[in-house]
């Protein structure tokens, strides 16, 4: 993918809609663009956090491993922010991402991720909003595998 097209890719995602072209051109430059086919793993849980994905295109499916067996916790499309807690942080990843089907992402390096947040109010707060949601997700998802434990015995 050309630069000008990660540009354009960039400007629709709406963390980084209010930047201005020439930003957005510097996180094209210094970010990596990688495509992924069907049931790669783009990381897994445990792996150090060097950098967060933005999703141009397709799928990925977050894994919560249960008891030995993958279950998909998550599924994120287009425009979406993945791997972006961990990189704050510094934590190791919390899950597996895998790509559900052929997926072309945006491969932010931390420490320009990093740069990115402090430098840039809207992005940072664009960011908590999303992980705010991911956190209530992750409650309602939790609760819903509870209600579903209590419901056959276990």
């Amino acid at each position: 993918m050309e630069i000008d097209e990660e540009v354009c890719q960039l400007a629709k995602v709406p963390m980084f809609s209010k930047l201005d072209k020439s930003k957005l051109r510097l996180i094209a430059f210094t970010s990596e663009a990688l495509h992924y086919q069907p049931g790669e793993i783009l990381f897994k849980k445990g792996e150090p956090a060097d950098s967060a994905f933005v999703v141009l295109s397709g799928e990925v499916e977050v894994l919560a491993d249960t008891h030995g067996e993958d279950l998909v916790a998550a599924v994120r499309g287009a425009n979406s922010l993945i791997g972006e807690m961990a990189v704050i942080t510094t934590d190791p990843r919390s899950a597996t991402l895998r790509a559900r089907d052929d997926v072309e992402v945006l491969r932010i390096g931390d420490d320009v991720f990093i740069k990115l947040l402090t430098e840039n109010p809207e992005v940072s707060l664009d960011v908590m909003r999303q992980l705010s949601s991911k956190l209530a997700e992750s409650q309602t998802a939790y609760e819903t595998l509870q209600d579903k434990l209590r419901a056959s015995g276990g």
